[in-house]
């Protein structure tokens, strides 16, 4: 069993790994497409690339119900399009080490949202949320010589998206448990793709051409294949064996991820100020996955 729960840690890692350095292939992809006309490249490839795991996963029996999956699917890609779209549009003004960290709040964000659902959110949720928008305050918010506060167009936009992010993992989990998860995937993926190339269409047709999307091949497999595609796949396999906070504690390393390369890779930096911000944040994510407040259970034995 320890085997087992290492392997699926490790499986985590690589997982966060992929997203992180997803952010990377996200920003060089825009020297040549736009955000919505990169977006439906990608989720298009992510598609596609799930496709020949439908003959490696037979649907579960009463999954696959027409009415309940269409409406499943176009409310998770819905909710996926607005996410990733703000993102996207936010990595043209920011950097991707940001990005990272801010879309990370999601996971404080998800149990926040469900107070709406009647659910019980913990102290240690709060106090990690009171940390981390302390840290996106060093992040994101600066103070100018004449007391004028100004945020990063590109934080905030991004910071957008986290909520939708949030939004979209509350209605996946949902969803989960009455629907086939693989075929939920591939057509949220493909609605996502589409609402992206129609909106591309309309605001994008200068750019959204065969010969800038052939220039921007190495950006779109990495997002589409890797971060979409395999990274998926490789966390439902490791989620089977990984408790859902324990894992959401790994997949919070993404920010961690996203920031060495974009350091790595793009020439990015981070002042002290914002080292301050990412540090608290990353432990702000943390903390809010840890039970820390549970009480001890007394065990009495005979004997």
């Amino acid at each position: 069993m320890e085997t087992r729960n290492m392997r699926a840690d490790l499986t985590l890692l690589l997982v966060a790994a992929i997203w992180g350095f997803a952010f990377v292939a996200q920003r060089l992809g825009m020297d040549h497409l736009g955000p919505f006309g990169f977006n439906g490249c990608r989720f298009l490839l992510g598609a596609v690339s799930l496709l020949p795991l439908l003959w490696v996963f037979p649907p579960k029996t009463g999954s696959t119900e027409p009415g309940a999956m269409l409406r499943g699917s176009v409310t998770a890609g819905i909710l996926l399009f607005l996410g990733a779209s703000l993102q996207q549009a936010g990595l043209l003004w920011t950097s991707a080490g940001n990005a990272g960290f801010i879309t990370g709040l999601y996971i404080i964000i998800v149990p926040l949202m469900g107070l709406l659902l009647g659910y019980i959110t913990r102290l240690n949720t709060w106090l990690g949320g009171l940390l981390a928008v302390v840290g996106l305050y060093f992040l994101s918010v600066e103070t100018s010589a004449a007391n004028t506060v100004t945020i990063n167009s590109g934080d905030l936009l991004v910071l957008g998206s986290a909520f939708f992010w949030a939004a979209h993992v509350v209605v996946i989990g949902r969803l989960a448990s009455q629907l086939d998860n693989l075929r939920l995937a591939i057509i949220q993926f493909m609605i996502c793709a589409l609402l992206s190339f129609m909106v591309a269409l309309i605001f994008e047709q200068d750019s959204l051409t065969l010969s800038n999307i052939a220039l921007a091949w190495q950006p779109i497999a990495y997002a589409g294949l890797l971060s979409v595609g395999v990274a998926y796949t490789l966390q439902v396999v490791a989620q089977r064996n990984a408790p859902a906070s324990h894992a959401a504690i790994i997949m919070s390393l993404e920010a961690v991820f996203a920031a060495i390369g974009g350091w790595w890779l793009l020439n990015e930096g981070f002042s002290n100020r914002a080292l301050i911000g990412c540090t608290l944040m990353l432990a702000g994510m943390i903390l809010s996955q840890l039970n820390l407040f549970r009480r001890n259970r007394v065990v009495v034995t005979n004997g």
